[in-house]
């Protein structure tokens, strides 16, 4: 059987890949998505000359000298809330008793805090002089009509949501999740909640794959368990296609059972199962299915190794679905605490641990090296260390790349 390199099968990966269409969302559920539009403020923010604190709205030429020595007295002439809208006129030598937010009245050019004063109610004793526009919010001096609220492709976050609610926008253009569904195939599968008997295990690995999917951004429709029947699986991945832009079917390759999974989805699309040069993870599938030609991924049904291998392969594919023109992880330069060894011809992804040492340089910690089947060590993972297909064995000190693997908090 042929072996097709790491990068000629993610060339052919993403060389499919299909942002799907923008949609319209409210800025409740904008939060996370990528912006499909450049946003134009249409109004100013602040709206209006408004207080920045608490304290009383003057003209600064009635304070001119003002100290503790030789205090300005000014007549409180009135008080002015938030929300406000009655508009109030300062007369030369008046004050306005005013709370941050505050319209201010006409003719106030500043706002002296009340820190500033001996906080009269009637008559006002102001200790301290203010400058023209001191703690005042002018109109527009955040933004201005036709200043770009929010950038093309800019995430959304919370600075950019509250960006489009102060500009007046409650619904915004944005590149929508792909949707992902996981299938588990096997009849020795059982539900996470049950007690396995003999001869089952815990459907582990469907479980792990919607946490990958669901942290690279991806909407999640895990369609649970199938057993190893074509027509059961036949019509569990009829039903996800429709509402389905990547699948994955884990547990369904290799051996009899793999073909018989292969045999069973033949008629949806073609299904390619060339093996690849990488360990773990060599047996996989890959292919099109359904009218909409959606990518699906076969993969092993060992977690460790299908986790390995949804990082490699369809993680880049969801994140050029998001919008991003970069879908790999960042890749730094460490040195190993302890030896590895790899398979020769292939691309090896172990799993690792980054560390600092004292000069800030990376070190990295190779985990699981006992055996690429164990799931424990991924607890510890933030970094796959990925080795050239020439090498084999490299030492203590010898330095090799790895991909970061953040933990989101």
């Amino acid at each position: 059987m042929p072996v097709r390199s790491v990068d000629e099968q993610l060339a052919l990966i993403l060389s499919g890949a299909v942002r799907p269409a923008p949609v319209r969302v409210s800025i409740a559920e904008a939060h996370g998505m990528r912006s499909a539009e450049e946003v134009i403020a249409g109004r100013p923010l602040p709206g209006f000359d408004q207080a920045a604190v608490d304290g009383y709205a003057i003209r600064s030429v009635d304070l001119a000298g003002a100290s503790e020595q030789t205090p300005a007295v000014l007549p409180v002439v009135g008080e002015i809330p938030a929300g406000s809208r009655h508009p109030l006129r300062l007369q030369p030598g008046q004050a306005v008793r005013v709370v941050a937010g505050a319209p201010l009245p006409t003719l106030a050019d500043a706002v002296v805090p009340v820190g500033y004063t001996d906080a009269g109610t009637a008559k006002l004793t102001v200790t301290r002089g203010v400058p023209s526009a001191a703690f005042v919010r002018r109109i527009g001096e955040d933004v201005q009509p036709g200043d770009v609220a929010v950038r093309r492709d800019a995430i959304l976050g919370p600075g950019q949501v509250g960006m489009l609610a102060a500009t007046g926008r409650d619904k915004v253009l944005v590149h929508p999740r792909p949707r992902v569904s996981v299938i588990a195939v096997g009849d020795e599968l059982v539900d996470v909640a049950r007690t396995p008997g003999a001869g089952q295990v815990p459907d582990v690995c469907s479980h792990a794959l919607t946490a990958a999917a669901r942290d690279v951004g991806a909407e999640i429709g895990r369609a649970g368990l199938v057993r190893a029947d074509a027509r059961e699986l036949t019509a569990a991945v009829q039903d996800r296609l429709p509402f389905t832009d990547v699948l994955v079917v884990c547990g369904a390759v290799g051996g009899a059972a793999g073909a018989q999974v292969e045999a069973a989805l033949a008629d949806l699309g073609d299904l390619d199962t060339t093996r690849v040069a990488m360990h773990p993870g060599s047996a996989q599938g890959f292919g099109r299915l359904g009218s909409d030609a959606v990518p699906t991924f076969l993969f092993p049904s060992h977690p460790a190794t299908a986790l390995v291998l949804f990082e490699v392969l369809v993680r880049p594919l969801i994140r050029l679905a998001l919008g991003l023109t970069d879908p790999h992880r960042r890749t730094v330069t460490a040195r190993l605490t302890s030896p590895v060894t790899s398979i020769p011809g292939r691309r090896g992804y172990l799993r690792g641990r980054l560390l600092r040492d004292q000069a800030g340089d990376y070190l990295v910690q190779p985990l699981g090296t006992a055996g690429t089947h164990l799931l424990s060590s991924l607890a510890d993972c933030n970094g796959l260390i990925v080795l050239p297909e020439q090498v084999t064995e490299l030492t203590v000190d010898e330095s090799v790349a790895v991909a970061y693997l953040p933990t989101r908090v």
